[in-house]
């Protein structure tokens, strides 16, 4: 999907999830619900990988998922984006940009929740490992990523 630049307002949300292995905090910003109604109908459920960055701050890894969720049954499609980063605080309100680079895998229900933590953390690496390749990485510099002072997106 190399080429699909999105600029939107976000909401941040945690979700603690619990194993019997592990407990495992996955933050992600999720985009609104009418933010997911204008992605292009055309791109596929799944988990991507990409760049993002918050405001005009730095640009991290990220990887997306789109679609419905399964594991959760939702009934409404979702975008949501994991930055590969710890942030020091929340960042409600601010404009998340983003650049989807590549594509992962499918949408995919799993048998447990230790499933699912399992896949996200291969996610994870997986989107770590192709965005250090070259065609990925110019991409992180693009100047897509600085927002003018001031500038309005979406409406907000």
């Amino acid at each position: 999907m190399y080429g699909v630049f999105i600029n939107y307002y976000c909401r941040r949300e945690r979700t603690l999830q619990y194993s019997s292995l592990t407990l495992c905090t996955i933050f992600t910003a999720n985009f609104s619900e009418q933010v997911v109604e204008s992605f292009p109908s055309d791109i596929p459920t799944g988990i991507y990988y990409g760049w993002a960055s918050v405001g005009n701050g730095d640009v991290h890894k990220m990887v997306l998922s789109i679609g419905w969720n399964p594991f959760y049954k939702n009934i409404k499609k979702s975008v949501e984006t994991h930055i590969i980063h710890t942030f020091k605080e929340d960042f409600y309100g601010e404009i998340l940009s983003i650049v989807i680079t590549g594509y992962i895998r499918p949408e995919k229900n799993f048998d447990s929740l230790d499933a699912l933590i399992s896949a996200i953390q291969e996610d994870i690496e997986e989107a770590k490992r192709q965005l250090d390749l070259p065609e990925h990485l110019k991409l992180k510099e693009d100047n897509f990523f600085h927002l003018p002072e001031g500038k309005i997106v979406n409406n907000r």
